[in-house]
């Protein structure tokens, strides 16, 4: 039956999202953020919503909503214990798992690798005893890492892959030497952070059989979606999705971190406000006569408080959009939590306290390792 004639879904989910939306600090700073832009520098309606990249919150939110359906379906939970009766200690299924979420993001985009891989080790919480978020933590840094590699791995790449002109051999020929050496620092750091204990399962009760349906209809859907937005239809491609959800299955609506969605949207927001000071135009045209050391501590130092993607699209309009700015760019995704929206992605998937805390503890390293390393094969 569809969601509006379920008056006690419809309030559930009203209720939900008002609590999301209200416990949500990220997003009260960056509405605030916002408002006083706004404020400082008015911009028109128009442009404003310009700004924002409705083709990545279209694919996002239908994303977050078909890994939602398979997670309810329960076939992850059984997934993982498959996993655990094969590695049974907790170092080589911390190796698994990273190198899983590096190798897939190098075709699937980090983006769509960490929802894969974050809801299949979320079902390992389950079933056993292991540091669940910091595994998390470790794939945030391994699709970070693995999506470096290709054209194809993250949206920053896409786009200056376009903008070089180079073709998909040759870019990732450029891509290489930074992968072929972040990849086996991340395996390496794997292997010393995570112990080689047995792993402790508990199965008091076997996972409740897994919703098959659910599960087929959910990654029918899934690369249904994926081919739309392929097609160059994401809007559509949502709208429908919502449809069938609202009619097959409505509860998982309300499960959906609908906050995650409007974090996303007011970022691009700030960023299109920024880019609208005559003053900060001015200033980053002129970054480009200073040393090559200047423009890559610059881009880093962006991508730190803006994310990476948009640093891309907001830098390449001053800078040469060459290996330095590719660079500098994907290291950028370490290091503090939006230097990467596939952090924030994960750490909101992982819903543990205190864990952007720990997340800080391992990325930030990785930031400065990764950036003198990135700086020397330059």
């Amino acid at each position: 039956m569809a969601l509006s004639l379920r008056p006690n879904l419809v309030c559930s989910f009203l209720e939900k999202l008002y609590w999301m939306f209200r416990q949500d600090r990220l997003l009260h700073l960056l509405l605030l953020a916002g408002v006083i832009l706004y404020l400082i520098h008015p911009v028109k309606e128009h442009e404003a919503v310009r700004s924002i990249d409705w083709r990545t919150i279209y694919s996002l939110a239908g994303l977050m909503l078909l890994t939602k359906g398979i997670e309810r379906s329960g076939y992850l939970s059984h997934l993982g214990i498959h996993v655990i009766h094969h590695l049974h200690h907790e170092r080589p299924l911390a190796i698994f798992l990273v190198l899983f979420a590096a190798l897939g993001s190098m075709l699937l985009t980090n983006d769509i690798m960490l929802f894969i891989v974050v809801p299949l080790t979320l079902g390992l919480r389950k079933i056993s005893i292991l540091p669940v978020g910091r595994l998390v933590i470790f794939e945030a840094l391994a699709v970070n890492t693995g999506s470096l590699f290709t054209p194809i791995g993250n949206p920053q790449n896409i786009f200056l892959w376009q903008q070089s002109h180079l073709s998909f051999l040759d870019f990732t020929l450029q891509m290489a030497p930074l992968e072929m050496v972040l990849l086996p620092v991340l395996l390496g750091v794997t292997a010393l952070v995570f112990r080689n204990d047995p792993i402790a399962v508990e199965l008091d009760e076997y996972p409740e059989p897994a919703e098959m349906k659910m599960l087929y209809r959910c990654l029918l859907l899934y690369a249904g979606f994926v081919l739309g937005i392929e097609s160059g239809y994401p809007g559509w491609s949502l709208m429908l999705l919502l449809v069938f959800f609202t009619i097959l299955f409505p509860r998982i609506l309300a499960d959906v971190d609908w906050s995650l969605i409007a974090v996303f949207i007011l970022m691009f927001l700030d960023i299109g406000f920024l880019t609208h000071f005559d003053r900060l135009s001015s200033w980053l045209a002129s970054v480009h006569l200073h040393s090559s050391v200047h423009m890559f501590l610059f881009s880093l130092f962006t991508s730190q408080v803006i994310s990476n993607v948009p640093a891309a699209l907001l830098l390449q309009k001053f800078l040469p959009s060459g290996r330095l700015l590719a660079y500098a760019v994907n290291v950028g995704g370490f290091g503090f939590v939006l230097g990467s929206l596939a952090n924030l992605i994960a750490l909101r998937m992982a819903r543990e306290r205190m864990l952007w805390l720990e997340f800080h503890f391992y990325s930030v390293p990785f930031l400065v390792m990764g950036a003198g390393l990135a700086w020397l094969l330059l």
